[in-house]
């Protein structure tokens, strides 16, 4: 039964046990009664409570401000702390407590390498204009300088990059942008990024500049395609010339070592024929003075026999008219080495009677009969 019904009596949860509805209970009585539970007096003031209301309201919020306090840094930030507004040191990694409303921690990433782009068309010293890209790759090392020197440190780094970018393009050709001078404006970009940087104290350290290729603009692009295909080219051609030249190079020294080494092989043999005609002559010299026709003469037939060894003509001395014998001499020293392999290979089983038959009219030997000779003779 509800215990709003009617007969339903002493079940009023506002202690009305008469049943009568009189309204809704006077909050004094209930506080009362709580403050009764809890060990108050009760004597109808509410002071005794609200103390002790205050008092356990002052705990919990105690406990929850407690609570509130306890922070984690992670292992790769730093943590930069304010007391009041004022800087009050660095926070390591770990589980930490701060006193809530009081301390103020803001935690900085310090090993993340970031980057920040920068792009743009600008004009060169030789009055071009060309579109480059460029990323800057940078670390922070100071939180606190990183959060407090600056409005927007990742802002003035963004800036300054664009500033130093402009400058080296301005003071750089055009073709050495496109081509060859691409590593040159990279580290002056840098050097003049991290100039203009210096005073401003962000926090910051650049890492790395990469340099974009760069382009030029879309008028005269293809007129730029052609120009650096052919630098490239000239490059390709110069490579190989050296390539070339150090597989000659070898080559040359060699054969002028070689061409060296029978110089002197040569003028070693020269001096050593002529040290041995001077010792010839020097032995001769005694026998020519002893005996002077005979030497002489002995001189001439070696010398003759000398010359006439090489040679395959034939000298006659006919004094004598008559009947001329021609002896084919060089012909027959010409035969002699194929006679000699004739004599040398086996003899084959053959018929006698063909044998007889086919050569009746050649000597055994190869060699021409006394006959032919003769007949060759009177030709």
């Amino acid at each position: 039964m509800a215990w709003n019904e009617p007969g339903n009596k002493g079940n009023d949860p506002w202690g009305n046990k008469g049943g009568n509805d009189k309204g809704p209970p006077d909050l004094d009585e209930v506080f009362r009664n709580l403050s009764k539970r809890f060990g108050g007096k009760g004597n109808g003031s509410g002071q005794s409570f609200s103390s002790f209301s205050l008092i356990i309201i002052l705990a919990v919020a105690l406990v929850v401000w407690g609570l509130s306090g306890f922070y984690t840094i992670k292992e790769a930030e730093r943590g930069v702390a304010l007391r009041f507004g004022q800087h009050n040191g660095e926070i390591g990694p770990g589980l930490h407590w701060k006193a809530t409303f009081i301390d103020q921690i803001y935690p900085v990433d310090i090993q993340s390498v970031r980057s920040i782009p920068a792009s743009g068309s600008m004009l060169t010293s030789d009055e071009n204009v060309v579109k480059v890209e460029l990323d800057v790759q940078y670390r922070i090392l100071d939180a606190y300088s990183y959060l407090f020197s600056a409005v927007d440190a990742n802002a003035s780094l963004r800036e300054a990059t664009d500033s130093a970018l402009r400058y080296v393009i301005g003071h750089n050709k055009m073709d050495d942008i496109l081509t060859t001078g691409r590593d040159a404006i990279r580290r002056d970009t840098w050097k003049e990024l991290e100039r203009i940087l210096e005073p401003y104290k962000l926090g910051l350290a650049v890492v790395d500049v990469n340099f974009l290729p760069a382009r030029p603009p879309e008028e005269v692009k293809d007129a730029f395609d052609d120009a650096i295909s052919a630098q490239e080219d000239e490059q390709r051609f110069i490579r190989e010339a050296e390539a070339y030249a150090r597989e000659i190079e070898p080559k040359a020294r060699g054969e002028v070592e070689r061409m060296a080494q029978q110089a002197n092989a040569y003028k070693e043999r020269e001096v050593l024929e002529a040290r041995g005609k001077v010792a010839r002559f020097e032995l001769l010299l005694p026998e020519y003075q002893a005996a002077p026709d005979v030497t002489r003469k002995r001189l001439y037939l070696d010398t003759m026999q000398q010359v006439m060894t090489d040679t395959n003509k034939v000298l006659i001395d006919a004094k004598n008219n008559g009947n001329l014998m021609y002896l084919p001499l060089d012909k027959l020293i010409q035969q002699k080495p194929a006679t000699t392999e004739l004599e040398a290979k086996p003899q084959q089983n053959v018929n006698s009677s063909s044998v007889s038959t086919t050569r009746a009219n050649e000597p055994l030997s190869g060699r021409p009969s006394r006959d032919d000779r003769t007949r060759q003779g009177r030709e």
